[in-house]
């Protein structure tokens, strides 16, 4: 559109170059006359603003594309304006509200014992193994304790339950087979698991009550407790956990017990829940040994109360 507005102008410069072209004929009309010199200068100016002309068609059209077809404009260049939205607006558009994951934890569990004394809880069990030498060695220190059973184990060892229960320990129930994600089941699946599991340990044990409830791996979520609370279970965490587990950077031997001993003693609190395990754990006999004297001595001992808490 700027070079058609300017177009006399270029016509004009280029009818002068016609004129001056090399080789062309002189005729009398072509003799210098008095105002030749303010006609060449005319051309001179008229060559100038062809030549400015065409620099600023140039600079208004952009820069050249460097591929032979037409460059296509951005489409965000040519879109219509979009309304910005008030910041006062008082009816925000609905949005989607996606379930939100549960993280399992020790939260939603009872975690002291209620009073001043110190309750000891063995995971996992019974172990053939350990257990017997376990239950000897609280029997010897006239300690009672919490034994949270797996069922499938109990089905195994019924005995071995019944000696448990025998020795006035506390039973708890510690699900049908240990597993990690028992939270993320059904209702009706969590309700069968420690349905399922309070059966066996009846069995073995008939009369023994069993008001705790403790999840595989300490994975509490509201619900699972909840779901356990209407089988009269209250669910029970812990407050010092010894990492007896950590078999793999202290091994089983001193440096383990060491260890072990190191937590419970730096950790424990009046009214402190200890989590242990007895499932081929050779280093808890070892550790709790020694630390009995100490923790009765220093705190009390006793099992968590058999008729549960309220």
């Amino acid at each position: 559109m700027l070079l058609l507005a300017f177009a006399p102008v270029l016509l004009l410069a280029v009818h002068h170059l016609h004129r001056a072209r090399p080789g062309r004929r002189t005729t009398t009309r072509d003799i210098r006359k008095p105002n030749d010199v303010v006609v060449r200068r005319d051309f001179i100016r008229a060559m100038m603003w062809a030549a400015a002309l065409l620099t600023l068609a140039s600079c208004e059209s952009g820069p050249g594309s460097a591929h032979d077809g037409p460059t296509t404009a951005p489409a965000a260049a040519t879109s219509s304006p979009v309304s910005p939205v008030s910041p006062t607006s008082s009816s925000p558009s609905p949005s989607l509200t996606l379930p939100q994951p549960v993280t399992p934890g020790l939260t939603a569990s009872r975690r002291t014992t209620g009073s001043a004394a110190v309750a000891l809880t063995f995971d996992d069990g019974p172990d053939p193994a350990i257990t017997p030498r376990l239950l000897d060695m609280l029997k010897a220190n006239h300690v009672t304790a919490t034994f949270c059973l797996v069922g499938s184990r109990v089905h195994s060892y019924p005995r071995l339950t019944a000696r448990i229960a025998a020795e006035g320990h506390t039973l708890c129930n510690h699900s049908w087979s240990h597993a990690e994600h028992l939270y993320q089941r059904t209702d009706a699946q969590i309700l069968h698991d420690l349905q399922r599991t309070n059966a066996e340990i009846r069995k073995a044990a008939p009369g023994a009550p069993i008001h705790y409830f403790r999840a595989p791996y300490g994975n509490f979520t509201p619900r699972l407790t909840g779901l356990a609370a209407r089988l009269d279970l209250t669910s029970l965490g812990w407050s010092v956990d010894d990492q007896c587990y950590l078999i793999d950077r202290y091994g089983t031997g001193p440096a383990m017990v060491r260890h072990m001993s190191a937590r419970v003693r730096r950790d424990t609190r009046p009214g402190s829940i200890i989590l242990s395990h007895d499932l081929g754990k050779p280093q808890t006999l070892n550790t709790y040994r020694q630390l009995l004297p100490w923790l009765r001595t220093r705190y009390g001992l006793a099992a968590m109360p058999a008729g549960g808490l309220h």
